[in-house]
């Protein structure tokens, strides 16, 4: 992984570089096309010219570029190398335009004669070699930061080889012509200029194409249909609602919106979130993801679901929820806590709105019964904490009554706020159903309360035998 200095450090070096390289080859083919007169020499000298304009936007660029994210650049600079290519973009067609109007006006208008000179072919393959190097230099150091403005500037100088090789050509032909007498010839110098213009208008339109689809935010090809199916992939996900991804620079931003239950947790909903952004950095490494989730009904939600799905929209923690089914109408019964602070005619105003919405939510239902508990805002200070050996006995006795109950262990007596509570660890065995459980515990409570009518509250702790052997 590369420092955002080295960088830096190399996108300005080489796109330095490649300007110094188009001063001096720029100048070189000015003076030898002025010298010979050479169409073909002189559309290369016009080209070198914008080709020197693009080096200089190109250094600006990546010198703007690498500016970190601001408070008005939430997205950082990095679209100024888009820019900057589609700019290099009209440029070239600038090019093709002269180069066209200027090989037209020879060929049928005004013959224009050169003096090909070994000079000339110097400069070319001068030309050729220089451009060969940056190319070489520029696109490994675009590939590697995946910079769109030295990718335009290394696909403009790769082209330059061939256009140059056509000017030679060209020039051998003149010679030729002069040579052996073939008149035809002496057109071959503005026809290899068609040529080069032809290069530079394919070159041009894949610029365009790909710098006015990173200007439009256009999605990588095919990108979208990888994050779908990886991100489809994540276990617990219900649906991929949207995707949305923009490129800035050399970094991809990714936008998702997807359905979850709507009975998940937080902690859950955050757990699938960071899975989610595993899944789309993979397909667009170091990018930068979005997760938007929406609450969904579950495929396989039960009537119990449904109902906790609209306690929690409200922000109501409910339990101990049962539904009985009286001569085929569906009767709820459920446990609310609700803020010790509030009023009775609070409560039950936020009682009567959420059983409101229930029965709207879930039509099968005709009745509901909530008994509404108290959930304590403070933390209670306690007196003691005692162990008596009569109300354990008495305990161990009552519990003998259950089968199901193997082992009562830990025994604590508190007395808070001058009430007297009872805690226990109670051993089942490992394959007793939670319902039996259940079951057994609130009946041991309801008898021990029975037993000593001074208890305020029993509580029981469950355990498995493997657990307690331990």
């Amino acid at each position: 992984m590369y420092s955002p200095e080295s960088m830096r450090a190399e996108k300005r070096a080489v796109a330095g570089n490649s300007v110094l390289a188009a001063i001096a080859i720029t100048t070189l083919k000015i003076a030898v096309g002025v010298a010979t007169g050479s169409l073909g020499i002189l559309s290369e000298a016009a080209h070198s010219v914008l080709d020197l304009v693009a080096a200089i936007i190109t250094l600006f660029s990546v010198r703007v570029s690498d500016k970190p994210a601001d408070a008005d650049h939430q997205y950082g600079h990095g679209k100024v190398e888009s820019f900057s290519a589609f700019m290099e973009t009209g440029l070239l067609l600038m090019t093709c335009v002269w180069i066209i109007y200027e090989a037209v006006r020879r060929l049928f208008f005004h013959h224009v004669e050169i003096e090909p000179s070994l000079a000339a072919f110097l400069v070319m393959f001068t030309s050729m070699g220089v451009d060969f190097w940056r190319s070489r230099a520029l696109g490994r150091i675009a590939a590697k930061y995946e910079s769109q403005a030295l990718e335009a500037d290394a696909l403009h100088f790769s082209t330059d080889i061939w256009s140059s090789a056509v000017v030679i050509v060209g020039l051998l032909l003149v010679l030729l012509g002069r040579a052996y007498s073939v008149n035809w010839l002496r057109d071959a110098d503005p026809v290899a200029a068609l040529f080069v213009a032809g290069v530079v208008v394919y070159v041009s339109s894949r610029l365009a194409r790909k710098t006015i689809d990173a200007l439009l935010d256009a999605a990588p090809a095919g990108a979208r249909g990888k994050i779908l199916a990886a991100v489809g992939s994540v276990d617990g996900l219900l649906e991929v609602d949207r995707v949305r991804i923009r490129r800035s620079g050399n970094r991809y931003f990714a936008d998702l919106s997807v359905g979850m239950a709507r009975n998940v947790t937080f902690q859950r909903s955050e757990q699938l979130s960071g899975a989610i952004t595993a899944a789309v950095q993979g397909i667009l490494p170091n990018a930068d993801v979005v997760v938007r989730t929406v609450p969904r009904p579950g495929q396989q939600e039960n009537i119990f679901d449904r109902v906790r799905a609209v306690a929690t929209r409200n922000n109501f923690n409910v339990h101990d929820v049962s539904v009985q089914d009286l001569g085929g109408r569906l009767h709820v019964e459920q446990h609310l806590e609700l803020d010790e602070s509030l009023t009775m005619k609070e409560a039950h105003d936020r009682v009567t709105l959420l059983e409101t919405e229930i029965r709207r939510d879930v039509p099968e239902i005709s009745t509901i019964l909530t008994h509404i508990e108290s959930e304590p805002a403070t933390i209670e200070p306690g007196d003691e904490i005692v162990r008596d050996a009569g109300l354990e006995k008495k305990l161990k006795e009552l519990a003998r009554g259950f089968p199901e109950v193997l082992d009562v262990h830990e025994v604590k007596v508190k007395r808070v706020r001058n009430r007297l509570y009872i805690s226990c660890h109670c051993t089942f065995s490992d394959g007793l159903p939670l319902s039996r459980v259940h079951d057994v515990q609130t009946e041991l409570e309801i008898r021990f309360k029975l037993a000593e009518p001074e208890l305020f509250r029993v509580l029981i702790h469950p355990e498995p035998l493997t657990d307690n052997r331990r």
